[in-house]
């Protein structure tokens, strides 16, 4: 049976995968994962570089995430925004290709936009409804609207969690005043794009990324409510989690439910990012999909998804 492997290195670690489409309508099954965990968002220095020390954990990472994948096996091997936005982006990839022999490779924004959408379609299981994805990364947001297997649109916009954090929230907010002004920019920032895709009556409203679905968590327990509560977040619900993170400091955040550790920090920034695309996007709710830019390379690689490419935003 045809098997794919996808090696994804970002901000909190490096993460192999290796699968099979599975005998389930809409699945796919692991053969291989091995994660390594990375913190880059600790080891860059003010202008965004890869520090020393992050460019050997890059490469111990890989090295022992791919040390999981059969040498037979063909990986394709991709870095994400902190990597391919970093000023030293070449130096990093050669450096990392010496010491392991693996060449991460980079993609745009739209194109992680695109392979999301594609994800979120197999994953939501329909082929001609209306679709709206949101992504939410570290150092950027990715938006796709479609109503068949290609999104029709895509954007790719400098707001991700971690980059809104560094520049706008270094230490969490001061004040209201402070988190308004950075509320107002990011919806400024969004009202830019001309062709913003909205949610559509009829249509579903996809999630991916850590950010919505550790923001769901939080909606749903602070809520009360059961645990298939996490599987979508409401707009009133995300705002009562924005509420509750900004009233505790960045150590505590961690300890919220749904909140790990090692995104505690930008977690305010990711509430803030999320309630921003919702509202510019009109959508009162979307469902969390535990697919996204991985999951959509692996179903392409395995040939599981046809269709033409979309129509590129410039906006970025």
């Amino acid at each position: 049976m045809r098997q794919a492997g996808v090696l994804d290195v970002g901000c909190h670690s490096a993460f192999l995968i290796v699968v099979r489409p599975s005998r389930k309508k809409a699945g796919l099954e692991t053969m291989v994962s091995c994660k390594v965990r990375l913190g880059l968002h600790q080891m860059l220095t003010p202008d965004g570089r890869v520090s020393e020390r992050g460019v050997r954990s890059v490469q111990r990472a890989v090295a022992k995430a791919m040390g999981g994948a059969d040498s037979r096996q063909e990986v394709f091997a991709f870095a994400t925004s902190v990597i391919r936005d970093a000023p030293n982006r070449d130096e990093v990839i050669t450096r990392v290709a010496q010491a392991t022999g693996t060449h991460l490779q980079v993609m745009s924004g739209q194109e992680e936009a695109r392979l999301a959408y594609v994800a979120a379609r197999r994953w939501a299981n329909q082929t001609s409804s209306p679709l709206l994805v949101l992504d939410i990364g570290g150092g950027t947001v990715e938006i796709a609207a479609g109503t068949g297997e290609q999104p029709h649109i895509v954007h790719s916009l400098p707001l991700g969690a971690r980059r809104i954090t560094r520049e706008l929230l270094p230490g969490g907010p001061s004040s209201r005043r402070h988190l308004e002004e950075v509320r107002q920019h990011l919806r400024h920032v969004l009202r830019q794009l001309p062709d913003l895709p909205q949610a559509q009556r009829g249509g579903r409203v996809v999630a991916c990324s850590k950010t919505f679905t550790q923001l769901a968590r939080l909606a749903a327990a602070a809520g009360g409510k059961p645990a298939y509560a996490r599987r979508r977040l409401t707009l009133p619900g995300l705002r009562a989690s924005l509420a509750l993170l900004a009233g505790t400091d960045t150590a505590g955040r961690g300890d919220l439910p749904g909140i790990s550790g090692h995104r505690a920090e930008q977690s305010l920034a990711g509430a803030l990012v999320a309630e921003a695309l919702m509202e510019a996007c009109g959508a009162t709710r979307a469902e969390i999909c535990p697919w996204s830019t991985r999951e959509g390379l692996l179903l392409e690689h395995l040939g599981v998804t046809p269709g033409e490419k979309p129509r590129e935003s410039r906006h970025r």
